[in-house]
């Protein structure tokens, strides 16, 4: 079947082989849509938008003429070999199109700051052994196992009562109650009071850790992390959300994306603790407010346009089910969804504050996690202020021409003297980009010997020669931009470098997170002096140098012992939530301790976050 364009006869459909995937798909579309449509995944932290030029693809027979945004993104052996820009290559003939591999197991930090806990969790069983029915006592199968139940006073599922008789006659009358909170979810044959297992999930932007918990000991019985699968759709909460108000057919997308994330985690860490799908009684989950509104299934939208309105602070009652468990989890098993101070400080830093204790310790400590989003918290016992600052994708990678994610390859550290250059590469691999933390060391270094001054501009090639003699060569051009060679790769657009570009996204990202925190501090009174301790949350805060940060100006100017990586917090809090029905009900406790300072309407936002883009002197 053929349509009409421009007077040109045109196929209607077009074959394209997506590696070894075969699909159909519309005239005309982009390659990068055409993957989407059908569940293959293609880098990208723009969403398809043409910014971040991570799409990559391989056409070899014979391919399209490269865009300008091809020739800007590709060296020409490249663009001979056939590499193109998916979301700017449509499909226009039958073809194959080779997609490298996604990394779906970036490094992640899995643990993190916690506290000990008694163990108390929502999941109670309870071996019991019944009495038989008689015509001289004629109490109904509930009544005799409620009866025995009288320290939980549950109420029964009506699932339950289905199989109730059935269950009970079979196991003569040797059961086990299962209770979640104040629910009989359960009544299993013989004792099983050994078994009762609940996962605790950190749902990123980015990347999603899961952690199964022996609810009986309160230990980690399997832990794993992946990458969001939501991330075709780009790599920040905004452009996720800008995906739902072009095509509201997109929620659905990214909440199915969200729940095979979710669903995937679920069976590797069962698969690890050797635990059926049946005792796994409860789940808790944390998240920024945009994932928890996707992975629900509620509309986004209010969230990214001002006022920016959540759907809820407190979620209803959630079963696992509806996070994209079924089947993977007990069918009755209860989601604990752990509630947001705001749109942008939501449940994730609700369970990391839980986590950190911050509103237990008498010393003024700032929590900072850092990520396209940033959260900020400043306080003690006695009182929290909170705030979000816009840090933008550059720690995730996205926007630094030669960013990757933290993955095998990706240069993460970076050790820099007058006269040399020493990178320390995840998976000790060749180098193939450049991820967060060894951008920071990266610019750090460079500010330490002198080839950036102050203001983020790379001094001039003569200046050079003098300040660092052994570093000057890797100071050149590429078209009318300066770079810094990191590593060698033939020529020096071949190789991995730090553009001046770089440097100016990474000032934009510090500047917004230290123009937060200052805020908050002004707010409280206080000045960088009285903060005892930075709790650098998160995956990237657990692999950035403390110096390094405090050397830009991304945190207080304190000594550096007083800098702690408080790793993965959000995590850690979702498992305290699973162990202690105290630290839960505590997590709900914060949303009325903490007070939420809004940067956005401040008139002054805009000369404090410019006064913050120079490197502070040393």
């Amino acid at each position: 079947m053929t349509a009409v364009e421009d007077g040109v006869s045109q196929p209607v459909r077009v074959n394209l082989l997506f590696n070894d995937k075969p699909v159909r798909v519309p005239y005309g579309v982009t390659l990068f849509d055409a993957a989407s449509w059908n569940g293959i995944a293609i880098d990208s932290t723009c969403g398809g938008h043409g910014t971040c030029k991570k799409c990559r693809v391989r056409i070899a027979g014979d391919p399209p003429a490269p865009s300008s945004l091809d020739i800007r993104a590709y060296t020409a052996q490249e663009i001979k070999d056939g590499w193109r820009l998916a979301c700017r290559t449509t499909a226009v003939r039958d073809t194959a199109v080779e997609v490298p591999p996604l990394t779906t197991r970036p490094k992640a930090a899995t643990v993190g700051v916690g506290r000990q806990v008694i163990l108390r969790p929502a999941v109670q069983k309870r071996y019991l052994e019944l009495d038989e029915p008689s015509l001289a006592d004629q109490a109904t199968d509930l009544e005799r196992v409620l009866a025995q139940l009288e320290d939980l006073e549950p109420r029964a599922d009506l699932a339950v009562l289905r199989t109730l008789g059935r269950t009970l006659r079979e196991a003569d009358y040797k059961v086990t109650a299962v209770v979640v909170d104040d629910i009989l979810i359960a009544v299993e044959p013989g004792d099983t009071t050994g078994r009762r297992f609940g996962i605790a999930f950190d749902l990123g932007t980015t990347t999603v850790v899961a952690t199964l918990l022996d609810l009986s000991t309160g230990t980690p019985a399997g832990v794993e992390s992946a990458l969001n699968s939501q991330q075709p759709f780009g790599a920040d909460v905004i452009t996720r959300i800008s995906a739902t108000m072009m095509d509201p057919g997109n929620l659905d997308k990214l909440q199915n994306l969200a729940h095979q994330t979710l669903a995937e985690l679920a069976r590797a860490v069962c698969a690890q603790g050797g635990v059926e799908p049946h005792e796994v009684y409860e789940v808790a989950l944390a998240g920024n407010a945009t994932m928890t509104h996707l992975v629900l299934g509620i509309d986004p939208e209010p969230l990214g346009m001002a006022p920016f309105i959540m759907a809820t602070r407190l979620y209803p009652e959630v079963l696992a089910a509806d996070l994209g468990l079924a089947g993977i989890t007990h069918p009755r098993a209860r989601a604990v969804v752990f509630p947001a101070f705001g749109a942008y400080v939501g449940g994730d830093i609700t369970s990391g504050l839980l986590a950190s204790g911050m509103d237990r310790d008498a010393r003024v400590r700032l929590f900072v996690d850092i990520g396209t989003n940033c959260e900020i918290v400043l306080g003690n016992r006695d009182w929290l202020l909170a705030t979000a600052a816009p840090a933008g994708p550059a720690f995730e990678g996205a926007a630094i021409r030669c960013g990757m994610r933290a993955a095998d390859g990706a240069i993460e550290v970076v050790t820099m003297t007058p006269e040399d250059v020493v990178l320390k590469v995840i998976g000790d691999a060749e180098p193939q980009g450049l991820c967060g933390s060894g951008l920071v060391d990266a610019v750090t270094g460079l500010v330490k010997v002198g080839l950036l001054d102050s203001s983020g501009r790379f001094i001039p090639e003569a200046e050079a020669q003098v300040q660092a003699p052994g570093l000057a060569p890797r100071l050149t051009t590429i078209g009318k931009e300066r770079v810094f060679v990191l590593h060698w790769r033939g020529a020096a657009e071949d190789s991995i470098y730090l553009s001046q570009r770089d440097v100016r996204e990474l000032q934009f990202a510090k500047a917004a997170i230290a123009t937060g925190w200052q805020i908050l501090l002004e707010e409280a009174g206080l000045t960088a002096a009285d903060v005892k301790q930075v709790l650098l949350a998160g995956s990237f805060g657990s692999y950035l140098s403390a110096a390094s940060a405090i050397r830009i100006g991304l945190v207080p100017k304190v000594p550096v012992m007083r800098v702690v990586s408080a790793g993965n917090v959000a995590g850690e809090g979702a498992k305290m939530a699973l162990l202690s029905l105290r630290e839960r009900a505590g997590g709900l406790a914060l949303l009325e301790e903490v007070r939420y300072v809004e940067l956005s309407d401040r008139t002054d936002f805009n000369d404090r976050f410019v006064e913050q883009l120079s490197f502070p002197a040393p």
